[in-house]
């Protein structure tokens, strides 16, 4: 009796000290502060002083070098050879968030929750499903609907025989508000959902802010910490879960014998 009773002991013992594991998250450092392995971004991140205009923000403690942050705001630059205005001129104040998309893209330090490893032959790492806060997709589709597109997934399909991306063919440009008929449509499609529109909106600390004044700090640091314990709060701690099925087990046999 007093070795089923130790039995029952451990049991109890174990699945405490396992609950007030997961009860307090720790970060998960990997996750913090780290660039992702792609085409142009640093190794680890770190002070820029002279990042260019739209890529400021970023200038404490950042992925991109000055010279990627200056290409980031050229048409047709060297980063990706990508032209904006593959359906006629696009409106600056369109071309302004897409230049922003490109600084948050290279230079943010607060991606790692969403970074997920790819087999591409220009990069081992993307993001996938980053929370855009929903004020930055509204405005962003709201200064892009008038510009014009011919497709909805930017990352795929286009014409690159002429060194840049060309409309490929019967692809018909059409406004943006036709291929994305909502900011959700352009914000989680248009790069084949490294975006995925948040409910929560800025200064929530749960979603990333493409724009912020850096005067005021980094916003984005809380929100990659937040989802970092999250992801980490779920995982039981290695060797626990077959001690814990081994002693259910003998706690079953106990209670029917």
């Amino acid at each position: 009796m007093a070795w089923r009773m130790t039995q029952l002991l451990l049991l109890a013992l174990v699945a405490a000290a396992w609950g007030a594991q997961s009860g307090t998250p720790q970060a998960r450092t990997d996750l913090l502060n780290v660039c992702m392995n792609a085409k142009h971004h640093k190794t680890k991140p770190g002070p820029e002083d002279k990042l260019h205009d739209q890529c400021s923000p970023w200038k404490k403690n950042a992925c991109c070098s000055v010279n990627t942050s200056r290409e980031a705001h050229k048409d047709i630059s060297y980063l990706y050879r990508f032209n904006w205005d593959h359906c006629g001129k696009m409106e600056p104040a369109c071309k302004r968030h897409f230049i922003q998309d490109t600084c948050l893209y290279e230079c943010s330090p607060n991606l790692g929750p969403w970074i997920q490893e790819v087999n591409q032959s220009w990069r081992k790492e993307r993001v996938l499903n980053v929370p855009l806060c929903k004020e930055d997709c509204q405005i962003w589709w709201e200064d892009c609907r008038t510009s014009y597109t011919c497709k909805t997934n930017w990352h795929k399909g286009w014409n690159w025989t002429s060194g840049y991306n060309q409309c490929p063919v019967r692809a018909a440009c059409h406004r943006f508000d036709f291929y994305f008929p909502t900011p959700a449509a352009l914000c989680n499609e248009i790069w084949s959902h490294s975006f995925k529109v948040s409910n929560y909106g800025r200064g929530s600390g749960r979603c990333i802010q493409m724009w912020f004044d850096p005067a005021q700090g980094n916003p984005n640091e809380g929100v990659a910490k937040f989802y970092a314990e999250t992801t980490n709060s779920g995982a039981m701690p290695q060797g626990i879960g077959p001690l814990l099925l081994n002693l259910t087990q003998i706690l079953q046999r106990w209670f029917l014998g």
